[in-house]
Formats: C-alpha cells, structure tokens, sequence
C-alpha cells in the first residue's frame, strides 16, 4: 500500500512539476517579450535622437548660412537710392540736388546699421581712449585739453557692446615751448 502511496505521490508531484513547469515556461516568455519590447523602443528613440540631432544640424547651418539676410534686406533700398543719385548725377545740373541726395543716402544707410546694431563711437570733443580710439596724430593746440580727440579721420563702429573698428583720430597735446 505504501508502494501505491508512493506512486499516486510521484504522480501528484510530476503533475505539479510540470504545471510549475509550464508556469515558469510561460513567465520566461512573457519577461522574453517584455524584453523584445524594450529593445524595440530603445532603437525607435535612438533613431529618433539621430534624426532630432541631423535635423539640429541642418536648420543650425541654415540659420549660419542666412544670418545675415535682415541685414541685406535692410541694405537694398541704401543700394537703390544710391544707384538713382548716380543716374541723377550723370544726367547733368548743378551739384546742390546731388549732394542733398548723397546726404539722404547715407542717412538712410546709417538708419540701416542702427536697425542691426551698428553705431558709431563718439570721438570729437572727448577725452581719448585707446578701449575705443585709435591716435594716428597728435595737434600741438591750446584751445584743447591735452589728450581730448580734436579731429576724427575714420569713423569708428560698435555692434551692440563689441567694438568692430576703432575711430582713427588726432588729439591734442601741449604745445612744445621753444625759445
């Protein structure tokens, strides 16, 4: 009897072993797919971040390449007004009309760089400062203090808070005594 015990036992048992069995087959499979499922969403994203950084890429260069089209948009009609002056000029007449024109002109051109960013560094009447002045003279002069810019020979610009090109100027200094 215990023989027959035994065996209906061993039989239960390998019953419960092969439910057990299938229960961990069917987990595997299931953790299996889960994992397929993971590694498929990684390669999506990865993709996604290659396409996201190309894309970066391209519009990063294109906004390189057309930086600068306000600014020539801005500077067509200075083209344009110029051109007329010329044709203007060409045509004869005496020399006042040209001149307002060629005023007008450069006003319009100066409105232009200002519109950008552009403008011009004081220079005449101050004091001077090589951080925004370049001396390419010096005036012996008692009617200036020494080191004031007495006279401007180029122009100098700032685009925004950045010096483009220094104002090329003369400056006073005290006059030598000679006896």
């Amino acid at each position: 009897m215990d023989e027959e015990k035994d065996k209906e036992f061993n039989r239960e048992g390998a019953a419960e072993a092969s439910d057990d069995l299938d229960s961990l087959r069917q987990q595997l499979e299931a953790k299996e797919a889960d994992v397929k499922e993971i590694q498929d969403r990684l390669l999506r994203q990865a993709a996604d971040l290659e396409n996201y950084k190309k894309r970066s890429a391209r519009e990063k260069a294109d906004s390189i390449r057309y930086a600068n089209e306000s600014l020539v948009k801005d500077l067509l009609p200075v083209l344009d007004n110029l051109e007329r002056a010329l044709s203007h000029a060409q045509g004869g007449g005496n020399g006042k009309p040209l001149l307002e024109g060629i005023e007008m002109v450069v006003k319009n051109f100066l409105d232009a760089l200002a519109r950008h960013g552009v403008n011009p560094v004081s220079a005449v009447g101050e004091r001077f400062d090589p951080a925004k002045h370049e001396a390419v003279a010096q005036v012996e002069t008692t009617e200036h203090e020494p080191n004031e810019v007495v006279d401007e020979y180029r122009k100098g610009y700032y685009l925004l808070d950045r010096l483009l090109r220094p104002a090329q100027v003369a400056v006073a200094k005290v006059p030598e005594i000679k006896e």
